[in-house]
């Protein structure tokens, strides 16, 4: 009896200090479409509206392939790209994914996208939660939303 009396106190302070799931919040999402098969570049802004830091570890879309985070970036004149593993959202802050910097890379259109579309992309926190985003595709001479 004060073993399952143990367990049940156990199990219910652990409900009580379990951490809620970041509130992340999307706006100014699009994507940059590229013409054939080639990659696209997904951007958007996102806010932390927690008092505590997460990151973003991943990224997800129905409508591509793949889906990776990189961040453009240029040295001694010679502009490069390299896949990240994650991007740190401060507490109440913010991060955007913009061209030049991070920005979603999104391969292998499993249908045709054309300006004025919707694509959908998830991202997946630190902390597993998700968020979902919808990004406005724009032609490939764009450089906002």
């Amino acid at each position: 009896m004060f073993r399952s009396l143990l367990t049940c106190a156990l199990l219910a302070s652990g409900t009580v200090y379990a951490a809620e799931p970041a509130t992340v919040v999307a706006s100014d999402g699009w994507v940059r479409v590229l013409p054939g098969n080639l990659p696209a570049g997904g951007y958007v802004t996102l806010r932390n509206e927690t008092d505590r830091a997460v990151s973003i570890v991943s990224a997800s879309s129905p409508d591509y392939a793949d889906a990776m985070i990189h961040r453009s970036s240029t040295e001694g004149g010679m502009g490069r790209m390299e896949m990240v593993d994650s991007v740190p959202l401060p507490p109440s802050g913010k991060v955007t994914f913009a061209p030049g910097g991070y920005h979603v890379m999104l391969m292998q259109a499993k249908h045709p996208v054309k300006p004025g579309d919707a694509v959908s992309v998830t991202f997946t926190l630190s902390d597993g939660s998700k968020v979902p985003v919808t990004l406005t595709a724009r032609p490939a001479n764009a450089t906002g939303p």
